[in-house]
C-alpha cells in the first residue's frame, strides 16, 4: 500500500511544492466531522463498495479492461448527489452546478479507473483506500495558481515532472 501512495504523491508533486512554497495555509479550518468524513469514512466506504464489491462481481464477466473502464462510471455518477446539495443551499446557479458536477463525474471516474487498476495490480483494497484518502486530502490541483505563484517555473516544472514520474512509475509501483 505504501508504493501506490508514493505513486500518487509523485503525481501530486506540483501541488505539494505549490503549497509548501506558498505563504497561504495549506488547510482552512475544516470541521472535524467533515475531516473524518472526507479522509476516513468516504475513502473506506467508496472503495469498499466500488472496488471491493463491484470489481470482483464485474471482473469474471467483463474482463480486466472493461471492469477498469465501467466500474468507475458508477463511482463518478454516485457523486451527482452534490447537485442536490448545492441547489438546496443556493451555492450556484443550476448551469454552474451542472457544469461542476459534470467535471466532478469525469474527474472521479478517471480516479476510479486508477483505483480499480491499483486494486487489480496490488490485490489489496487498503492500497485503494489509502490513495483515495490522499487524493481527497490534496483535492483537485490549482493549475491557475501556478502563474500567480511566487515561483511559477519551479511549480510548473514540478507539475510536469510529477505527471511524467507518475506514468513512468505506474507499473513498477503497483506490482
Amino acid at each position: 500500500s505504501v508504493y501506490p501512495l508514493l505513486l500518487v504523491a509523485v503525481l501530486y508533486a506540483g501541488p505539494i511544492i505549490q503549497h509548501v512554497t506558498s505563504d497561504e495555509p495549506w488547510y482552512a479550518n475544516e470541521r472535524k466531522d467533515i475531516i473524518v468524513r472526507n479522509y476516513v469514512v468516504a475513502p473506506f466506504a467508496e472503495e469498499f463498495v466500488f472496488r471491493g464489491c463491484m470489481v470482483p462481481l464485474l471482473l469474471p464477466s467483463l474482463g480486466v479492461m472493461y471492469t477498469i473502464g465501467l466500474c468507475p462510471l458508477f463511482f463518478g455518477i454516485a457523486h451527482v448527489h452534490h447537485l442536490v446539495e448545492w441547489a438546496k443551499r443556493g451555492e450556484a446557479s443550476l448551469v454552474a452546478a451542472c457544469v461542476t458536477i459534470l467535471f466532478q463525474v469525469c474527474y472521479t471516474s478517471i480516479y476510479g479507473m486508477f483505483s480499480a487498476f491499483v486494486l487489480l495490480r496490488t490485490g489489496h483494497l487498503v492500497s485503494a483506500i489509502v490513495t483515495h484518502a490522499f487524493c481527497n486530502m490534496m483535492g483537485f490541483p490549482d493549475f491557475g495558481g501556478v502563474r500567480t505563484h511566487s515561483r511559477p517555473v519551479l511549480v510548473g516544472a514540478t507539475y510536469i515532472s510529477g505527471l511524467a514520474g507518475f506514468f513512468l512509475l505506474l507499473i513498477p509501483l503497483t506490482e
